[in-house]
């Protein structure tokens, strides 16, 4: 079993009968989803899903996990994702997978979210992965300028074919290679009032339970909250 496969499983363990459940999104969140609807089928588990993208609506729907959206349910119990870079002091930067906007409205609304990940996804500090920012198409270029002056070194996302990322809300991704953010509450603060930007990579004080998939088998972590 893959370490990805291995903290995926775990984490479906939180899990419960009645519960409304985030689904995440990316190759970690794929394995959990897969688990769910195994106990959905198996086991009999009655959850309702609300999921994070096009692509874990499709997954959910083929495994017959029962699915509203997050404008039809008064909250979320339990949101499962992945991410693609958690600090020491547990903040995160996801994104990689172009679905952060839809991730961060459903884990706005949990009252608890568990991160699962490989042991290569912890480091000290965020920022050696390339820190993604929803953008609207109009104006896009002049983020990228004031980016660029910054000193951000931004790349807006494309596919292997060279067509720009699209994401399901409609934006575009930029992407910033800052290699080490020392501040992300700050960094935070200063995207969410540049205009145009939809909404950015950097999930903060967000996150309660951390499970690390590693060669020994899965470790979880509950953060001080």
């Amino acid at each position: 079993m893959n370490l990805k496969q291995m903290a995926g499983i775990e984490a479906a363990k939180y899990v419960e009968d009645g519960m409304i459940v985030g689904l995440g999104t990316g190759s970690t969140a794929k394995f959990m989803v897969d688990e769910i609807g195994r106990r959905v089928k198996e086991e009999g588990l009655t959850i309702t899903g609300v999921t994070t993208s096009k692509e874990t609506e499709r997954q959910a729907q083929a495994l017959g996990i029962p699915l509203k959206s997050i404008d039809e349910v008064p909250y979320v119990d339990l949101t499962i994702d992945g991410a693609d870079e958690i600090s020491a002091d547990f903040q995160g930067i996801k994104g990689g997978g172009a679905a952060l906007l839809f991730e961060k409205i459903v884990a706005t609304y949990s009252k608890q979210c568990i991160w699962i990940v490989d042991k290569s996804k912890m480091v000290n500090k965020l920022g050696k992965f390339p820190l993604p920012i929803e953008v609207v198409p109009y104006g896009s270029q002049q983020l990228v300028h004031l980016f660029e002056e910054k000193g951000y070194a931004p790349v807006l996302r494309t596919t292997p074919t060279g067509d720009l990322v699209v994401t399901d809300g409609g934006h575009y991704i930029i992407d910033l290679h800052l290699e080490v953010i020392e501040d992300p509450i700050a960094l935070g603060t200063y995207l969410d009032q540049l205009v145009g930007v939809v909404e950015h990579g950097l999930f903060l004080n967000i996150v309660s339970t951390v499970i690390i998939g590693g060669e020994n088998g899965p470790e979880t972590i509950h953060v001080p909250q």
